[in-house]
């Protein structure tokens, strides 16, 4: 029995430490939202160089996350419950790398859009859709930290709001191309980042569909609410994956 407990406690202090790593990574990836938005709208180069820079440190902690987790599963040999705990976090670190990934991307064309005609009120707009998918991500994350099902569910219910930003933007985006030929190279790499942006908090959203599993042991299982209404194929052709 004492033996038990003291595997135990050693499993908890191991996840509390991986846990803190990911709040840790969370912070950082929150700030890169804000900066790579903000470089964004300012067409600041400096900015987004720094946006680009400290992806690197938020990579190398997923990679520091990941291999703590597999350490803590073969040192402490988990149960299912306590199984099913790690296996967020990873799960949870990998959606926040692919989010710092998009931020960099943003980052990457923010310098090329610099050296363009601006499109008017496309970097508030941006700022805005990212601003939105920044507090998605703020709140899932408070949802992992405090066990809360409840703010994890209404974190997923928001996506529907980044849809409607985002196939609004294309709609517009669409329009400038349209209206006048030079707009189309400027508003081409605007689609992108506002695809990344959308992709951002689709990421935001299965970080809240893990705290779910976590607290009930289920995944939803219901559909995630979704706009659609932007034509698959034009997606698929307009897609950066980079």
């Amino acid at each position: 029995m004492n033996r038990d407990k003291h595997i135990s406690s050693a499993f908890d202090r191991d996840l509390e430490t991986i846990q803190a790593q990911v709040v840790k990574m969370g912070g950082m990836v929150e700030s890169a939202i804000a900066d790579g938005a903000t470089a964004l709208l300012n067409r600041d180069d400096e900015l987004a160089d720094e946006v680009r820079r400290r992806d690197k440190a938020i990579d190398a902690l997923e990679a520091q996350i990941n291999e703590d987790s597999a350490r803590l599963i073969a040192l402490r040999a988990p149960t299912a419950t306590d199984l099913r705990m790690v296996l967020s976090v990873i799960k949870i670190a990998g959606s926040l790398e692919r989010v710092g990934d998009y931020a960099k991307n943003m980052a990457k064309r923010t310098h090329v859009l610099a050296q363009m005609p601006a499109i008017s009120g496309s970097g508030i707009a941006l700022r805005r859709m990212a601003s939105t998918v920044e507090k998605m991500l703020t709140d899932a994350l408070d949802s992992y930290i405090q066990r809360d099902a409840e703010l994890a569910a209404d974190v997923r219910a928001r996506d529907l709001e980044v849809d409607q930003m985002y196939n609004a933007l294309f709609r517009e985006f669409l329009t400038y191309m349209m209206e006048d030929p030079r707009n189309i190279t400027a508003c081409m790499h605007l689609h992108f980042i506002a695809k990344n942006i959308e992709r951002m908090g689709d990421h935001a959203t299965a970080i809240a569909e893990q705290v779910i599993y976590l607290v009930t042991g289920e995944l939803p299982d219901d559909n995630r609410p979704k706009d659609n209404r932007v034509p698959p194929a034009d997606i698929a052709a307009l897609t950066d994956e980079d």
